[in-house]
């Protein structure tokens, strides 16, 4: 799901700025339909930022720093702990993680073929020997296994041919070089956000209904929003040459992989950037469901689950989320405060109106929607382009030089400081009295700023 352009700005926002200076803003990509802007940018940021993007210093003397720090403590980075005391202030080797990640998403955007005369129109433009050194990663240490495909249960006539399936992701495995850096054998599946009109249709189903994904236990109480849960399940049984549907893809793939790396540590990452999180957070809990994920049928040795999650929506209600917990599926969700996608479906009905005043649970409590893990949240806005709120590469890039923007913030908050203290000063000697007080506020700022 991408955020529309048509968002608007709001007018009781803060005034401090934050600005990428030209070495370090983002390029001007399309993803999902939102494009960034070629200029360097200039970003409101509130000076209250839920998630502090610095380490402290107490922080950052911890052994995290190099690989070796990532290959002994990567279930801590994975989410054993629920990232607590890594998330705020985040921690340098989370944050190198969660780019690492995202720039496996950005990935698929980046493959994706969008043009119509292409022969590959809706799919990857690269096979999967060449994907990442196609598209500038070709020493990420990881190899793709297997492309994976989508068939939204809507019927629009955007592309000829027998099947409609579109290319939503890949699945990766990390090689042996890798192995030895990160601790463990990393099987990785990432989705991209939305795209084809399909897929925007199916983002509007904002319904919630029964999972049902474990044929020996239903579980009526778990429920997700109808689009999604189409979107993974739905096939082209009804076509000669059709695909299966995107979840029996990717649940036979996890199984080879798991068998061909039996015996080895391992860990199971899925990462998405909006509908693509979606996708990820039901593949996590379809796993976990299975048990696909359990090495010996115990608890105490199954594989950690972990979703890494860009901008995404709600997936499910209470029940999806309290059944997740109950698997160990871990959620980071990286969201930006001004993103409107973070808030749906669920606007109203959501895990805040639940329960009354705290106490009472109310009747439609299982209709509700609900977050799922733990949030990291961001903070910006481009005044000149509000849909930059949801762009996958603006995320990147913020989380790549967190220090910058912090300094950049700090020095925001002292001139707005100052320039309160001016004004008021101003007023308090009645320097500027009469109809044009306004209009030397003005420029008493100006002067300020300069």
């Amino acid at each position: 799901m991408a955020a529309s352009t048509a968002f608007m700005s709001n007018p009781n926002m803060n005034t401090n700025h934050v600005t990428f200076s030209e070495n370090v803003r983002p390029r001007s990509h399309s993803f999902g339909q939102v494009f960034l802007p070629k200029k360097a940018e200039t970003l409101s940021a509130r000076h209250s930022v839920v998630a502090s993007l610095v380490a402290s210093t107490a922080v950052t003397s911890r052994a995290f720093k190099t690989s070796s720090g990532l290959a002994h403590l990567w279930r801590e980075i994975q989410g054993s702990n629920d990232w607590e005391n890594l998330v705020d202030p985040l921690h340098p080797l989370l944050q190198q993680e969660i780019v690492r990640y995202g720039e496996f998403v950005a990935a698929c955007y980046k493959a994706f073929d969008l043009n119509p005369n292409s022969k590959r129109y809706l799919n990857c433009k690269y096979g999967k020997k060449n994907m990442f050194r196609e598209v500038g990663m070709g020493n990420c240490g990881y190899h793709v296994t297997k492309y994976i495909y989508a068939t939204p249960d809507i019927n629009i006539p955007i592309q000829s041919g027998d099947s409609c399936g579109r290319w939503i992701g890949y699945v990766a495995v990390s090689g042996d070089d890798s192995v030895r850096r990160l601790g463990r054998r990393d099987i990785l599946i990432t989705f991209r956000g939305t795209v084809t009109n399909q897929e925007w249709i199916t983002n509007l189903m904002s319904s919630l209904t029964p999972a049902r994904l474990d044929p020996n236990n239903l579980r009526p109480d778990v429920k997700v929003e109808a689009g999604f849960l189409s979107l993974y399940t739905s096939d082209e049984s009804s076509s000669k040459f059709g695909l299966g549907s995107c979840r029996e893809q990717l649940l036979s793939e996890v199984s080879r992989l798991l068998t061909k790396y039996k015996g080895e540590k391992i860990s199971i990452t899925l990462a998405g950037h909006s509908m693509g999180s979606s996708l990820a957070a039901l593949l996590a809990y379809d796993i976990a469901e299975l048990g696909l994920n359990d090495k010996e049928n115990s608890s105490r040795h199954k594989i950690p689950i972990t979703v890494f999650s860009f901008g995404g929506p709600r997936v499910g209600n209470a029940g999806f989320k309290q059944r997740c917990e109950e698997l160990g599926v871990k959620v980071l969700r990286v969201v930006n405060v001004n993103d409107p996608i973070t808030k749906m479906p669920g606007v109203l009905f959501n895990e805040n109106f639940r329960v009354l005043a705290g106490r009472y649970e109310l009747p439609w409590s299982c209709s509700c929607y609900a977050h799922v893990g733990v949030e990291l949240a961001l903070d910006f806005y481009d005044m000149q382009n509000p849909s930059c709120v949801h762009d996958l590469e603006t995320y990147i890039s913020l989380l790549k030089c967190p220090k910058r923007q912090q300094m950049q913030r700090d020095s925001a908050d002292i001139l707005n400081r100052a320039r309160e203290l001016l004004i008021m000063s101003a007023q308090n000697l009645n320097i500027f009295p009469g109809r044009n007080a306004e209009s030397n506020n003005s420029g008493t700022v100006n002067l300020v700023q300069s």
